[in-house]
């Protein structure tokens, strides 16, 4: 991916990791398009940051998905890259099914299904662009499991294999599929996690991604150094040991 030059649309970036990477994004000389839910936050980001365009848009709902989609579609006929940021973590006790059931289907359709929904609705058109990028957002718990995520987990894993297979589907076009794996970022994902001390800065976060990104256009995996130790327990074999520290170090629910 170069890193100057495209037209980004990024849902799920009016707060947190995505607003923050949308900055960074558009101080590099690329458009981007902002999408969420909330018209207010919308309103104030196109305030704040003349030249950041922005579409309502809710994940969850196809029918938002493909409204949305239209109105990129139509204002930005050149869009070359989609970012699936949306994403929602929450933590569950799954003793009982009342207690889980509902937060573990709502992660599942944020999560999966929306990233899912997305590729549908913008890929014919990036399979035409002389070069596209579909970037998905998976986490350091997809590779090591935090005890009282579970669906987070399990989503995030899935997305990685998703990201895997449609990389040698699209291994036929002129699509190239990055998959971001954050460590714990100091943001409001969940309660707390913004102050926790386990969690990454935000800015050294953004700073790490945009570097890599610069040094290798051909990335497959966006790997800051602070989740190789999540990502890689099982190829060096430490990974009963990874699982045991990541859980005991934060047992209130902050990766680290």
């Amino acid at each position: 991916m170069n890193i100057t030059g495209n037209t980004i649309f990024i849902p799920g970036s009016t707060s947190g990791i995505g607003l923050a990477l949308a900055l960074a994004l558009h101080e590099k000389g690329n458009t981007v398009i902002v999408g969420g839910r909330r018209a207010d936050l919308l309103d104030g980001i196109a305030d704040r940051h003349p030249g950041i365009d922005t579409v309502q848009i809710d994940t969850t709902d196809t029918a938002s998905i493909t409204r949305a989609a239209n109105q990129v579609l139509a204002r930005h006929p050149d869009l070359n890259a989609v970012i699936a940021m949306a994403g929602v973590m929450r933590v569950e006790d799954w003793h009982h099914p009342a207690t889980f059931l509902d937060s573990a289907e709502a992660v599942i359709t944020t999560n999966l299904l929306g990233p899912i929904r997305l590729i549908a609705a913008f890929i014919e058109h990036l399979q035409r662009q002389p070069a596209a990028t579909i970037i998905t957002v998976s986490s350091g718990l997809a590779f090591a499991p935090l005890k009282v995520t579970p669906s987070y987990n399990a989503s995030k894993a899935a997305v990685h294999m998703l990201t895997e297979t449609l990389r040698l589907q699209y291994a036929d076009t002129s699509i190239q599929l990055i998959e971001l794996e954050p460590p714990s970022v100091a943001t409001d994902l969940l309660p707390g996690q913004r102050d926790s001390s386990f969690a990454m800065p935000l800015d050294e976060f953004i700073d790490e991604v945009m570097t890599i990104l610069e040094a290798d256009r051909d990335v497959k995996e966006i790997q800051v150094e602070r989740v190789k130790f999540l990502r890689y327990a099982e190829a060096r074999g430490d990974y009963d040991h990874v699982v045991a520290t990541l859980n005991a170090a934060d047992p209130h629910g902050n990766q680290t």
